[in-house]
């Protein structure tokens, strides 16, 4: 018997004030488990479809299902305490970390704020740090710390480590993967083919706000799809074709 999708989408669609269509009738699963990447060119439509997720955004057609709720009868702020979201730039409130731990869960006991902590990889002695003294690193990570106060069941990364640098944001990379393998499955939203490669367990490619089908998907990951802006070789785009064909046979 398959697994009961972690998110459902039917026949969404959203447009903004403009009549300009985000997302046009979109069909999708997204898997209960490990991290799964929407991936796809800058304005696909990704952020937007991560953002339904957890009522940042709201359909104009169609229904957003969560573990076979419609997301649209569910209370926000409850929902969006199972669901939690990682932005892609980190947005410390003054204060102390803990002072910022504190806001998303004030009455939460303070062991529950050193394991947040050393879940999103940087440890209890940061508590009484300063936030605006952290490095771009470390607040991204206080930020992921923020939203593991709550104890979600799933966590919306959007472009978590398109502000870090390459070291920093390996290291995110990998803290992601440890909670994911813990039993945090995650939404991760990227257009950078190397980080599909690293970090996905299932890719989901979308195109013109839609959910590409096999060519677009393939010319997508290959590289393809951008060769002619950045330059995209042979050697990277079979590597990224390998890994990714080879990754969805063994699945």
């Amino acid at each position: 018997m398959s697994e009961a999708p972690l998110f459902e989408l039917e026949d969404v669609g959203v447009e903004f004030g403009t009549g300009a269509a985000a997302l046009d009738g979109v069909t999708v699963a997204l898997p209960d488990r490990g991290i799964t990447v929407l991936a796809g060119p800058s304005g696909s439509g990704k952020s937007t479809l991560l953002r339904l997720c957890n009522r940042l955004e709201v359909p104009t057609a169609g229904t957003v299902r969560f573990r076979g709720d419609d997301v649209a009868t569910l209370d926000p702020l409850a929902h969006r305490r199972r669901v939690g979201m990682v932005f892609q730039r980190p947005s410390p409130f003054p204060g102390t970390v803990a002072d910022n731990l504190r806001v998303a869960c004030a009455d939460a006991d303070p062991s529950l704020f050193a394991d947040a902590l050393d879940r999103a990889g940087l440890g209890r002695a940061f508590l009484d740090r300063r936030a605006d003294d952290l490095s771009g690193g470390e607040a991204q990570r206080m930020c992921l710390a923020r939203t593991l106060v709550t104890d979600p069941e799933v966590l919306l990364m959007d472009e978590p480590t398109s502000a870090l640098d390459p070291p920093t944001a390996t290291a995110l990379e990998r803290r992601a993967r440890m909670l994911a393998d813990a039993g945090v499955p995650m939404i991760w939203v990227t257009h950078d083919l190397a980080q599909v490669e690293r970090i996905a367990d299932e890719v989901i490619v979308l195109v013109d706000g839609r959910v590409a089908n096999e060519h677009e998907r393939l010319h997508f990951l290959r590289g393809e799809a951008h060769a002619h802006d950045h330059g995209a070789d042979g050697e990277i785009d079979g590597e990224i074709d390998g890994e990714i064909d080879g990754d969805e046979d063994g699945a």
